[in-house]
């Protein structure tokens, strides 16, 4: 807009051109046009002055809105152009041929313009008026969204608002609402500036965005957060494996459990887990790796919210199931004409659910424990039930099966004596079959004896004499056999026998007693008495008891008729009585052997030893002999005889005996023996010392001294040949011969014939020079050997 200043300035050649225009204007009618142009703040429009091309001279004024004094704007003439100075009010004026171009346009620019243009036609003059209103926009500016609370509590009440600084009117607003997990921003229904939230909650939690916009633009504001705090609400707790119970959750043994606990809350809550009364953990989510039986129990979980300082919890009950121990049990109850078939599994939490089923289908269905009872008519021998039980904390069925069979063959009867046989006890067996047989016991009249019981029944009699020949009857009843089988049997004393009444055996023998129980129910005992009424006793004094089936033998080994020989008896005893027999032991002798004599008993030379020769006398057989020794002490003192020589063959008559001590002068006998039948000593005899004899020792030495004289008499010839002079007469006889025969050996010589070597003849060693007084030493030694 110009200013006054502008306005009062002196008008220069240009303007005052209009005012001849426009006084030229009166002379003919001038056209006018109108028009209305909208220009955007900042932005630049231009304004066409007319219609017709080519004016000669343009003159732009203005008058802004509620004045009605125009201000000169600029003038043209084709070649020069002048823009006022108070022009740069409504922007960049500039002048382009007759339009006025308004650039970086102003809001000073929103009025009226007024064009005036002379023209020439036809050798006229006429004038055109061009009127324009020029409607300036702003564009909004960008809008701020401010909070009254950014961080509200929830319930209270927030007052948000768009702040738009300038923008041409009408301006919208619109506002947008971003939730945090949201998936895209929501468009409020609210188009005021003021958006009220009353009473905010957690759903007005989240981002806004306000927008406003006009004809000429659309901007929006940054992103405010509007922090609603709330909470804890009531914590939701969850478990997995989700397995859910009317009172909460269960889980299997030695599994892994989570526990996770979530409570709404802005800020988050703080979480803590309790187990009954007892922290077990601090955060959301609780894991409990193994899970025990240990681990049932209430868990509570506490949510804090710090900033409010609210809490809450909430509480789950966790069952930790276990299965029963082990597998099913299958049984089955023998009863009269019928079975009940019994499945138990007890224990476990819960309790397993047990059914049965068979070759008739499906069974009944109970927790724990199941029967089922069938007729025994309608059961086949090998029918097979099944039990199964069902567990939630087993993948698998659990099961047991139970086959029905018939035992084998039929009840068996025996008697059993107790201790001191005050008591008979009946039993009878029947083993095997499912389910197991019953027995009962019934006297002879068919009375039964007691109850009944399954494969074992035991009846027990007072011992009385008066119950031999009485009998009993054991009936056994299955449901797979008809008709009931039974076993008997009659009590009744012992009875035995003996192999031989009469036994006779050699002395040192072995002999055999035979003994054989005959009957007897209860089943007696056998056992020997000895010569002496005493019981036999296995391993002492040779005696051997060898028990087969009924029969006990006696063995008797190296017999002797001092220890041996007798009566024996053989008894059978049970709580009905007693039997016995008595055999005869005899035990014989072997023959006396023939009587020995000593025919001599000598020492060595160095009495260490004696040679003893003897010879027998009279008829008799011999299985060896014996020889005895002992100290030779006259009167009652003398040593008692010890066994020098056993074992002599029955052929020998001769023993060497060493060992003896030379200062002890010994006596000898010797014995015949008989197998164990010792003969009559031989007399008593002492050694003699041995004779002596001469011969040996003077035909040694006569040996001894031809050989000395021999070798001396060599000698004393070689000594004489060497020196002639010591002995003449013999060397003269003794070196002729030298002489005569000088070329034979030197062993032809006496020398040679005696055995011994002549030395030779060394120079300078004459036998004449030699020592004559040399003396010459012959020892002559006689040993006599005896």
């Amino acid at each position: 807009m110009m200013g006054q200043r502008a306005l009062r300035r002196p008008p220069g050649l240009l303007w005052l051109i209009p005012l001849c225009v426009l006084h030229l204007g009166a002379l003919g009618q001038p056209s006018e046009e109108a028009a209305s142009i909208q220009g955007v703040r900042g932005s630049s429009v231009e304004l066409a002055c007319g219609s017709q091309p080519g004016p000669l001279v343009v003159f732009w004024s203005f008058m802004s809105l509620g004045s009605l004094i125009p201000r000169l704007v600029a003038v043209t003439n084709g070649a020069e152009s002048k823009v006022e100075a108070g022009a740069s009010a409504l922007g960049a004026v500039s002048m382009r041929n007759s339009s006025l171009v308004l650039a970086e346009l102003r809001e000073g620019a929103r009025g009226h313009f007024l064009c005036q243009a002379l023209h020439q036609a036809g050798g006229q003059l006429h004038t055109t008026y061009s009127h324009i209103s020029l409607t300036v926009l702003v564009p909004v500016s960008k809008p701020q969204v401010r909070m009254s609370e950014l961080s509200p509590m929830e319930g209270t009440s927030v007052v948000a608002t768009c702040a738009v600084r300038e923008g041409t009117e009408p301006v919208t607003i619109t506002w947008q609402h971003q939730a945090p997990r949201g998936p895209e921003a929501t468009l409020v229904g609210v188009t005021e500036r003021l958006f009220h939230l009353d009473p905010v909650n957690r759903t007005h939690l989240g981002w806004y965005v306000c927008s406003a916009h006009n004809a000429v633009n659309r901007m929006s504001s940054d992103e405010v957060f509007l922090d609603v705090i709330y909470g804890p609400d009531q914590p939701v707790i969850t478990v997995e494996p989700p397995r859910f119970t009317e009172e909460g959750f269960w889980s299997s043994e030695k599994e892994e459990v989570t526990l996770s606990c979530l409570a709404a809350s802005n800020p988050p809550s703080h979480y803590v887990w309790l187990r009954g009364h007892t922290q077990v953990h601090a955060g959301p989510t609780y894991t409990i790796t193994s899970t025990s039986r240990a681990h049932t129990g209430l868990y509570t979980c506490l949510a804090h919210n710090r900033h409010l300082d609210t809490r809450t919890q909430a509480t789950v009950q966790l069952t930790i199931y276990y299965p029963p121990e082990g597998q099913p049990s299958c049984a089955v109850l023998p009863t009269f004409g019928a079975v009940t078939l019994v499945c138990t599994w007890p224990g476990g939490l819960p309790t397993a659910q047990m059914q049965w089923e068979g070759p008739q289908g499906t069974g009944p269905t109970a927790p724990s424990n199941v029967t089922w009872s069938h007729a025994a008519t309608q059961l086949a021998n090998s029918s097979t039930f099944t039990c199964t039980g069902q567990h939630p904390a087993l993948a698998l069925l659990a099961l047991c099966r139970i086959t029905l069979w018939e035992p084998l063959r039929s009840p068996i009867c025996q008697t059993v004596a107790t201790t001191r046989d005050q008591f008979i006890m009946l039993s009878c067996e029947w083993p095997g079959g499912e389910p197991p047989a019953l027995l009962s016991w019934l006297d002879g009249q068919q009375e039964p004896l007691g109850g009944s019981s399954s494969s074992l029944a035991v009846h027990v009699l007072q011992a009385r004499e008066d119950l031999a020949g009485r009998e009993f009857i054991c009936r056994g009843t299955h449901p797979l056999r008809v008709p009931d089988p039974h076993c008997q049997l009659q009590l009744e004393a012992p009875q035995l026998a003996v192999a031989e009444p009469w036994v006779s055996v050699l002395e040192g023998g072995e002999a055999w007693l035979g003994c054989t129980l005959l009957g007897g129910m209860p089943p007696a005992q056998l056992l020997w008495l000895g010569p002496k009424h005493l019981p036999v006793e296995p391993g002492t004094s040779g005696f051997m008891l060898h028990p087969e089936g009924t029969q006990l033998r006696l063995g008797i080994q190296g017999a002797d008729p001092a220890h041996h020989g007798g009566t024996y008896q053989c008894v059978a005893h049970n709580t009905l009585g007693s039997r016995s027999q008595s055999v005869l032991l005899e035990v014989l002798r072997y023959p006396a052997p023939p009587n020995v004599t000593i025919s001599r008993l000598t020492y060595s030379r160095h009495r260490r030893e004696v040679q003893l020769q003897w010879a027998i006398r009279g008829p008799g057989n011999l299985t060896g002999f014996l020889v005895q020794q002992r100290a030779s002490v006259p009167g009652p003192e003398a040593g008692a005889w010890e066994t020098a020589a056993g074992d002599i063959k029955p052929e020998s008559r001769t023993q060497r005996l060493g060992g003896l001590d030379p200062g002890v002068l010994y006596a000898f006998r010797v014995l015949a023996l008989n197998h164990h039948t010792t003969g009559h000593p031989s007399e008593v005899k002492i050694p003699a010392d041995p004779p002596f004899s001469a011969y040996p020792a003077v035909l040694g030495a006569a040996g001894t001294g031809m050989v000395v004289a021999t070798v001396a008499s060599l000698l004393v010839f070689q000594y004489a040949a060497r020196h002639p002079e010591t002995f003449p007469c013999l060397g003269r006889l003794l070196v002729p011969m030298e002489q005569n025969h000088p070329h034979r050996g030197s062993m032809e010589g006496p020398e040679a014939q005696a055995g011994i070597e002549t030395p030779p003849n060394i120079p300078g060693l004459d036998p004449a020079h030699e020592s004559l007084d040399e003396p010459v030493t012959v020892t002559i030694t006689v040993t006599a050997t005896p």
